[in-house]
């Protein structure tokens, strides 16, 4: 990384912030969503980013369980899709209309979209960790 120690400055941070850009729509794995696990029952869950999502644009989670739409502050959305991946893939391209739709992950949810061959483009940051005594 280049420039502060903190992650603030820098190429890494450059990419960071142009995350979003020109992304209309993203698909989730439900534990990128957030904590609950089996059924969702009278959850009150908005996700693990507070109020206000970083995304400010449509979010739909891959789930087994139905659940309502969460509507949250600055245009975010997030969409429970029960039905694979192949029904939610087709509603964030739907969804994002002329611009890009993104898998955001997990691993699993990435997996399913490698499996299906339902991904035209992967861009893979991997970062370099030196374990132990190297």
């Amino acid at each position: 990384m280049t420039g502060g120690e903190d992650g603030e400055t820098g190429i890494d941070n450059d990419f960071f912030a142009r995350r979003e850009d020109g992304i209309g729509a993203t698909v989730m794995g439900r534990n990128m969503y957030g904590p609950i696990r089996g059924p969702w029952g009278d959850s009150q869950c908005t996700g693990w980013w507070g109020s206000n999502p970083p995304f400010h644009h449509p979010v739909f989670v891959v789930s087994h369980y139905p659940h309502r739409p969460v509507e949250m502050e600055g245009g975010t959305t997030f969409h429970f899709v029960d039905d694979g991946i192949e029904s939610a893939l087709e509603q964030i391209r739907a969804a994002a209309e002329d611009k890009d739709a993104l898998i955001g992950g997990g691993a699993a949810t990435i997996g399913q979209c490698l499996e299906a061959r339902l991904i035209d483009e992967l861009h893979l940051v991997t970062v370099p960790v030196l374990l132990g005594e190297g």
